[in-house]
């Protein structure tokens, strides 16, 4: 049987250029998010782009920064966005680009819908003694094209072979081809006094047995950097960062009263440091599912207890928060934090916790507004926020009127702005 895999490895081995002769006109290629980025074949497709028209890209959250995602290769090669980062935003902002409004959970679905899902162009680990190649770092929407959708593949040899539903045959793939480079490693965000003083009221909430899902950014990997103390915690999260593994490594977590996947980590990708990608290499506590599962609202919330932790720019006294826009500019997309702030909603004893600092960086302006600046987008909506936090303390809005949220948001924002902010809440008849 090995020696038919190995058949199967000759056979299906390719040179980068050959990925040219799988992509037609008019095609729509698929990326995975962030490592799954196959960095040596779209150096190829960027390349030779005078040899195709129309062909479509679609990607959340790209690495690198190319001429395609800034439109200089129109009418060959465009991209379409569905998470802005630091390589695609200022391209959004300019109009080079387009942007897909979304929920990271439906994304399969807005694809398989809207796109012909021509070809799937993934990063992967080598392929094990069954056959199988790993998609690694990812699951995410991807993995939910396997089977279905031609793949070509990255494989790297520096790529964690992991679990779950991210596994593809041999003979499910096109061709590949065989790199050794390093991964993208994104070291956690300094973490400031006042991160931790929102840490602190969020972890206060959380009982022993709860399982977390914990967003990108200073204070959700504060929550994670204070959980020292409690026990039995699980991991149900779109993203799985370097926080956990010390969590893991001290026995807090263990997955042992999750009711799905139990002693399961589960995620849909992971985007941390080496330490991270060798936590996961051949660690079988960890499941990688694709997105529209790990992040499907139903499935969530069939955890207990379940806590939802993301961050937000700005929240207004509906309790409406605008979390992918910064001064009313895009930054970034939805990604799952509505997934999880339903999901957390729903679940039995389900918490779900909204972050942000009480004003901007220089104290000048609170993030606690009446309305919210005009231009910004609202990301969970007011029928979705439960509980706010800042430096100041929680407010919880769930079951609460408009007079109530502002009344609590009023307590939490900056003492100085206060004042100000009764009075306007007072003036637009918020307040009663």
């Amino acid at each position: 049987m090995e020696k038919s895999f190995n058949q199967w490895l000759k056979i299906k081995k390719k040179e980068p250029e050959d990925v040219l002769s799988f992509i037609r006109d008019g095609d729509d290629l698929i990326l995975p998010i962030a490592n799954g980025e196959p960095k040596v074949l779209m150096d190829m497709i960027e390349e030779h782009a005078d040899h195709f028209q129309n062909v479509r890209i679609h990607q959340m959250h790209a690495l690198k920064e190319r001429s395609y995602i800034h439109g200089r290769m129109k009418p060959s090669l465009s991209y379409v966005a569905y998470f802005l980062s630091e390589a695609s935003r200022m391209a959004f902002l300019q109009g080079q680009c387009e942007l897909v409004p979304n929920h990271f959970h439906e994304v399969p679905r807005l694809l398989r819908e809207s796109t012909k899902t021509s070809l799937v162009l993934s990063c992967a680990s080598p392929m094990d003694e069954h056959g199988f190649f790993s998609l690694g770092t990812q699951a995410d929407y991807v993995a939910s094209f396997i089977g279905k959708v031609p793949f070509f593949l990255e494989v790297n040899e520096q790529m964690p072979r992991t679990f779950g539903s991210n596994q593809i045959h041999i003979s499910q793939i096109e061709g590949y081809i065989p790199v050794n480079y390093p991964l993208h490693e994104v070291s956690s965000p300094s973490i400031t006094e006042i991160d931790q003083r929102i840490a602190s009221f969020i972890t206060e909430q959380i009982e022993d047995g709860s399982t977390i899902q914990s967003g990108i950014g200073a204070i959700p990997n504060a929550v994670i950097s204070l959980l020292n103390n409690h026990k039995n915690l699980g991991i149900h999260t779109e993203l799985l960062s370097d926080g956990v593994v010390d969590l893991v490594e001290a026995g807090i977590v263990n997955g042992l009263e999750k009711k799905t996947y139990p002693g399961k980590i589960v995620a849909t990708f992971a985007l941390g440091t080496k330490k991270l990608y060798e936590f996961i290499h051949e660690n079988t506590g960890v499941e990688f599912l694709p997105v529209e599962v790990v992040n499907d609202p139903r499935e969530i919330a069939k955890e207990d207890k379940m806590i939802s932790i993301n961050a937000t720019t700005e929240v207004d006294f509906f309790g409406q928060c605008a979390s992918e826009t910064i001064g009313g500019k895009y930054y970034s997309s939805s990604g799952g934090q509505v997934d999880f702030a339903l999901g957390a909603r729903l679940a039995k004893k389900g918490k779900g916790f909204i972050c942000l600092h009480s004003t901007t960086k220089d104290g000048s302006i609170s993030r606690i507004h009446p309305c919210l600046t005009p231009g910004s987008v609202v990301t969970t909506s007011k029928n979705d926020v439960d509980r706010v936090v800042t430096e100041y303390g929680i407010a919880e809005l769930r079951g609460k009127s408009i007079s109530q949220r502002s009344k609590e948001l009023i307590k939490i924002a900056h003492p100085k702005f206060r004042e100000e902010l009764a009075y306007e809440a007072k003036r637009l008849g918020f307040i009663i």
